[in-house]
């Protein structure tokens, strides 16, 4: 009975989006505020509907009914609790599911909150999203029904696969879906603009938050996403530029240009055509990342679906709603009035050119991931384009960026001094040249460019510390009176800092590591030792250990540092019986931000097993780095003038009235 109640619940769901997306448009167009308030009202219900069937579904898997297709493919009755719950969208359906359900949360959100709105911007957005889940409501619907029955109910389910039986599983899909799906938003309001042909400065402060949201959480999750695969597959990297992987940066870095090209339209009225692209891009992206993983082009840990029919009704979806909105945008795009000018050397400069280069990052990852695709599908040749071609094409872009962001922050608006700005970094200037010497002097080994980088990375983090230092009078004037001026600065300067911050601190995590990486490959009996980074690695014994559904094989590894104790590693392999396949559950130990890593191989006859062991310098930086990011974009989302509404130009008054 659960199961149709759940599938019911999501029946109604597409009812309610079918009339969030047509009657509100209706109403903007006859400017009936009763029709336009219809989007709110089934906006909330749908968010009920599609919540309860999502309920359901995480019912069913906990209770481990197996009279459900879905719960036999993918739980088991001796799975713990917290696998049964994050069972629900390891899999194809059940992440569809997730998808829906989160696109209605960002839809309710609006609906909530968005009072501050024009009502013909809050019925228009509203509006748009109901198109979209009504899309993804009629493929869960007809392709992908998470609740089918099994005439004949087995005994035991399939168990989930153990790869995705781990902690990682619970956080990184919630996270990566609110960052893919939270660009709806931005696109919703996009769409809607282009529809009214109305768009200005209030526009960009209305849209900023609802990107900043899923920003937030992309960046989370591909940060959890990377930590995911680092220690859950045994393989010792933390990127692979495999196309789902890349599938997430893409709109990553798009959603990055877009909330920079917001800052210049809400401030200077500019760049209205440029921001409305990426806005449709954004999201475009993301729904490209969706089509990756789930039509069966792509073989991956991360892939879900192998059904081309699956891929083939995505596709549709694809094609209606970014080759919709590109038609509108190409019809709507050249009414838009342009707003302020300014000089180039200017902090709207800046701004244009971070959006140069992080589009272009974008596209060269684009073409990277999707032309082997498409010679696949001309001309049946398969080739492979792997990291060589990404880090020759990728970093170089980074490598100007990342000089020209401390400049950002400090220059002015409309018209900036770059050589006043320039004596103003002196500092972080002279503190990175200190790095690169002091990294050249402690080092041997490895690349050339490193020290280089690492001094890089210290330019950048210096430069967003000048910034406060600069905002607060820091040095010039009375300590109480800067950290007064601290206090009373906008959290979305802080937010900046620590954001620009982040990017250095990643940096120097991933040169450290790809640089100084220390590796061990070998074979151990109990009692040998491997020397590794200046630590001793004994192995004392293996075990055996039956675990709740799986059987596991435990080496107990000693580590010592001249002489001393400093931890002891176990790691181990687990054998899955019911899926009848096998995972490697590394063993890490943090020294500082340094890790040691332990994986296992195969045992050999003579009672030995195969390890790799990595001493990895530095490594926890690497996702330190996004979770600084995160805080800065938390600390400009709480910015006082984010939460207040915009200025509304007196001719416009009328237009732009707040929704009831």
């Amino acid at each position: 009975m659960i199961a149709e109640a759940g599938h019911y619940a999501l029946v109604l769901a597409l009812a309610l989006a079918l009339i969030q997306s047509t009657v509100p448009v209706l109403g903007t167009r006859l400017r009936d505020p009763a029709l336009m308030n219809v989007a709110r009202s089934t906006a909330l219900a749908q968010l009920l509907f599609v919540g309860l069937s999502f309920v359901a579904l995480v019912t069913l898997h906990v209770q481990s009914d197996f009279s459900v297709v879905n719960v036999f493919e993918n739980s088991h009755s001796m799975k713990p609790l917290l696998y049964k719950i994050t069972g629900v969208w390891g899999n194809h359906e059940g992440s569809m599911l997730l998808w829906v359900a989160i696109l209605a949360l960002f839809g309710g959100l609006v609906a909530a909150f968005g009072n501050n709105l024009p009502l013909w911007l809050r019925a228009n957005v509203l509006a748009v999203q109901g198109w979209i889940a009504a899309a993804f409501y009629l493929f869960i619907l007809v392709t992908s029904n998470p609740f089918l029955r099994i005439a004949n109910p087995p005994i035991e389910g399939r168990d989930l696969n153990p790869v995705l039986q781990d902690i990682g599983l619970a956080v990184h899909p919630p996270m990566l879906y609110l960052g893919y799906v939270g660009f709806s938003i931005s696109f919703s309001f996009a769409v809607a603009a282009l529809m009214e042909g109305r768009i200005d400065a209030a526009w960009a402060r209305w849209v900023r938050p609802w990107t900043l949201v899923a920003w937030i959480f992309l960046t989370l999750g591909i940060a959890m996403g990377s930590y995911w695969a680092y220690y859950e597959l045994g393989w010792g990297g933390w990127w692979f530029w495999d196309p789902v992987e890349n599938a997430s940066l893409m709109p990553w870095l798009a959603g990055t240009a877009l909330l920079h090209s917001a800052v210049v339209m809400e401030k200077r009225n500019a760049l209205k055509v440029w921001t409305i692209l990426l806005a449709i891009l954004t999201f475009s992206l993301s729904l490209l990342g969706t089509f990756l993983v789930r039509s069966g082009v792509l073989t991956s840990v991360h892939a879900f679906a192998t059904d081309p029919t699956r891929g083939v009704f995505i596709l549709m979806i694809l094609c209606f709603f970014i080759g919709g909105s590109l038609t509108l945008y190409m019809w709507r795009a050249s009414a838009l009035k342009q707003g302020g000018l300014f000089a180039p050397i200017s902090r709207e400069g800046a701004l244009v050119l971070n959006n140069l280069f992080l589009t272009t990052a974008c596209a060269t990852v684009f073409v990277g991931t999707l032309y082997p695709l498409a010679l696949e599908v001309i001309t049946g040749d398969k080739i492979s384009v792997g990291a060589p071609f990404f880090n020759l094409t990728f970093g170089p872009l980074f490598v100007p960026l990342l000089l020209a962001l401390p400049f950002g922050p400090l220059l002015a608006w409309k018209r900036g001094d770059i050589r006043g700005v320039a004596q103003r970094l002196m500092a972080a200037g002279i503190a990175a040249l200190l790095a690169i010497a002091m990294v050249w002097a402690w080092t041997s080994g490895g690349a050339s460019l490193a020290p280089l980088a690492i001094g890089l990375a210290v330019f950048v983090i210096a430069g967003a510390v000048v910034d406060i230092a600069e905002r607060t009078s820091l040095f010039r004037s009375p300590l109480s009176t800067s950290m007064r001026r601290a206090r009373g600065l906008p959290r979305s300067t802080w937010g900046t800092a620590f954001a620009h911050a982040g990017v250095g601190v990643a940096l120097i995590g991933i040169v450290c590591e790809s640089t100084w990486n220390s590796e061990y490959i070998g074979t151990l009996k109990p009692n040998d030792t491997a020397r590794l980074a200046g630590y001793e690695l004994r192995l004392e014994d293996i075990s055996q250990r039956q675990g709740p559904n799986f059987h596991e094989m435990l080496a107990r590894f000693t580590i010592s540092q001249d002489g001393d104790t400093v931890g002891v590693l176990t790691p181990s392999k687990r054998n899955f019986t019911t899926r009848g396949s096998s995972t490697t559950e590394a063993a890490l130990l943090s020294r500082g931000f340094s890790q040691l890593y332990i994986s296992l191989g195969e045992t050999t006859a003579d009672g030995g097993i195969a390890v790799r062991m990595y001493h990895k310098p530095m490594v926890l930086l690497i996702w330190f780095g996004p979770v600084l990011m995160a805080l800065g974009g938390l600390l400009s989302l709480s910015d006082r003038r984010l939460r207040v509404g915009a200025p509304k130009p007196a001719k416009a008054s009328r237009a732009l009235q707040p929704a009831e």
